[in-house]
């Protein structure tokens, strides 16, 4: 079992680990409980009420944050030669097409944190599954990842548009902003997640949906949150 360090335990004493609290009240005391000297990510994660086994019970797209989450977004574009101009213009940091393909095959460096391609290069990066599906960086339709419209797709990715996706045991994990950030912008972030989130519920999704959520930064302990005021907070973002 992992051991924390002082300041982790420290943080833990300073409040009720048991208690579920309102979505600010968590984030306030998240803010108050970040150990580290850097400037922590405050992270987000809902256990839903899905099997995760299921394909028609996956849950996965993408949400735009109000106020970004604090990190300046690498973005790569998989792209024919005459579209190549239109997503470096857009902000994109990696541009290629068939010998960006040849060259991660060959070792290259993933130096970004989306992956994005037109419909007609998914037959060239489709030969990068092994490469980039590990690291889950496969440009994917349901996450608005492959797309014609690649000038707009790396400006969402760029302005704060983050993917989410269930892992195998039914949580998300979403960064929701820094330490930083103030409570409104934290609170405006996570007001859209959550509303994505009920958003996307799988039709075939029985029982409770949003079962547990908790809120913590990068070094300090998690504080659960209500997941009964959740859908009120989420209205918000309406």
């Amino acid at each position: 079992m992992a051991r924390h360090g002082k300041k982790y335990r420290e943080a833990s004493m300073r409040y009720d680990k048991q208690t579920p609290y309102g979505p600010q009240e968590a984030l306030e005391l998240v803010k108050t409980l970040a150990p580290a000297k850097f400037d922590e990510t405050v992270e987000a994660v809902f256990k839903l009420g899905i099997d995760p086994k299921k394909a028609d019970q996956l849950v996965r797209g993408t949400v735009s944050l109000p106020h970004g989450t604090g990190k300046d977004v690498k973005v790569a574009v998989f792209a024919p030669a005459d579209r190549e101009k239109e997503a470096t213009e857009a902000g994109a940091d990696v541009v290629g097409g068939k010998e960006l393909v040849e060259k991660l095959q060959a070792g290259g460096e993933l130096d970004f944190d989306v992956a994005i391609a037109t419909p007609d290069m998914m037959a060239e990066v489709g030969k990068l599954g092994k490469i980039l599906g590990p690291r889950g960086l496969m440009p994917n339709p349901k996450a608005g990842t492959v797309t014609p419209d690649v000038a707009k797709a790396v400006s969402e990715f760029k302005a704060g548009r983050i993917e989410y996706r269930n892992d195998r045991y039914g949580n998300v994990h979403v960064p929701l902003g820094k330490v930083s950030f103030g409570l409104d912008q934290l609170s405006s972030n996570l007001a859209a997640l959550a509303s994505e989130l009920i958003r996307a519920k799988p039709a075939a999704s029985r029982g409770r949906y949003l079962r547990h959520m908790s809120v913590s930064s990068t070094m300090g302990p998690g504080v659960k949150v209500d997941v009964g005021a959740i859908e009120d907070f989420a209205k918000n973002a309406s």
